[in-house]
């Protein structure tokens, strides 16, 4: 994609925002550990506090581990509301959807619709975010 920035690199995971589409894209790569979970989204929700828009959302968790459900829980009842709060509209997901990775992607589905963020699985970078960048709600 065009102009980007990124925010945070690590071996576990890379953070790329995106500011003419005011949206970050989260890349995992292997298991991580609870802190590199949470420190990889606050570095997200950090950068928007700092004044860069993030209206979009989307992490590609084709080479991510298995995320335990302290994780999960960390993630809808912490992250995702502040998230929200900061201006996040629209949501996405990049998966190859193993047996593991669906269990967890699955209670992410449940968790964004009890916000009523709108939330897609996808199978590329393309089609996320094609899907991130046609909502009407979003306004640049």
């Amino acid at each position: 994609m065009e102009d980007s920035t990124i925010i945070y690199e690590k071996d576990h995971a890379k953070v790329t925002y995106y500011p003419t589409k005011q949206m970050i894209g989260v890349k995992w790569d292997g298991n991580v550990s609870v802190d590199q979970y949470r420190e990889t989204f606050m570095s997200a929700l950090e950068h928007a506090k700092k004044g860069f828009p993030v209206k979009r959302f989307y992490s590609d968790t084709r080479e991510q581990g298995v995320v335990g459900p302290e994780n999960r829980k960390w993630f809808e009842n912490e992250m995702l509301p502040k998230a929200i709060e900061a201006g996040l509209e629209r949501a996405g997901a990049i998966s190859s959807a193993n047996v593991f990775k669906r269990y967890y992607l699955n209670m992410l589905l449940k968790s964004v619709g009890k916000f009523n963020l709108p939330f897609k699985l996808c199978g590329s970078e393309e089609e996320v975010v094609e899907f991130l960048m046609k909502d009407e709600k979003v306004t640049n």
